[in-house]
C-alpha cells in the first residue's frame, strides 16, 4: 500500500484542499498556480515512478483517477465560484461525471468495478490540469492574459472534448460488460 506512486498520490490529494484554501481563503493565486502546476505534473509523474519502479498497485490505479477527478472538480467549481471560467463550461464537465456516475452504477449492479482508465481519458485529464494554472494565469496576471488566456482555452475546450469522448468510451465499455454478463445469465 505504501509505494512510491501510492505516496505521490496521497501528497496530490492534499494539495486538493490547499489549492481550495489558498485560492478561496487567502486569495493566494500565485500559490495556488503553483500548487495546481505541481499537482497537475504529479499526475503524470505517479504512473512513471509505478512503471519505473515496477511498483503498480489496485490502489493507485484506483487512487490516481480519483485525485485526478477530485483535483478537476475541486478547481472547476472553485473557478466558477470565482468566475475564472463561466458556469456552462462547468455544466458542461459535471454533466459527463454523471453520466460516469450512472454507468459506474450499473457496472456495480452487474458485480463489475469501475473499468480500466482510457487513453482518451487520460489525455483529456493532461490537458485539463495543464489548462487550469494557465487559465488561473491569464485571469490574474494581466501582462500574460493574452497568450495565456489563449493557451489556456485551447487547451481546456480540447480537454473537454476528449472528456467527452472518453466518457462516451466507458459508457460503450459498461453496455458491453452488461451484455455479456447478461449472456452469460442466460446461459
Amino acid at each position: 500500500m505504501w509505494t512510491v506512486p501510492n505516496l505521490i498520490s496521497f501528497v496530490r490529494l492534499l494539495g486538493v484542499p490547499l489549492f481550495l484554501y489558498l485560492f478561496l481563503s487567502l486569495r493566494a493565486d500565485v500559490a495556488a498556480i503553483v500548487v495546481l502546476a505541481v499537482g497537475g505534473t504529479t499526475d503524470w509523474v505517479d504512473g512513471w515512478v509505478a512503471r519505473r519502479l515496477r511498483q503498480v498497485s489496485r490502489l493507485g490505479e484506483l487512487l490516481d483517477p480519483f485525485a485526478d477527478r477530485l483535483y478537476i472538480l475541486a478547481t472547476l467549481l472553485a473557478f466558477t465560484a470565482r468566475q475564472v471560467v463561466p458556469w456552462q463550461f462547468t455544466v458542461a464537465l459535471l454533466g459527463r461525471e454523471v453520466l460516469l456516475l450512472g454507468a459506474l452504477a450499473v457496472l456495480r449492479r452487474h458485480g463489475y468495478g469501475p473499468p480500466p482508465v482510457h487513453y482518451v481519458g487520460k489525455t483529456a485529464t493532461f490537458l485539463l490540469l495543464a489548462a487550469f494554472p494557465i487559465l488561473l494565469l491569464a485571469a490574474t496576471v494581466p501582462a500574460a492574459a493574452g497568450v495565456a488566456t489563449a493557451i489556456g482555452w485551447g487547451l481546456a475546450w480540447w480537454g473537454l472534448a476528449l472528456y467527452w469522448v472518453a466518457g462516451f468510451f466507458y459508457v460503450v465499455q459498461a453496455g458491453q460488460l452488461v451484455r455479456v454478463r447478461r449472456g452469460e445469465g442466460a446461459r
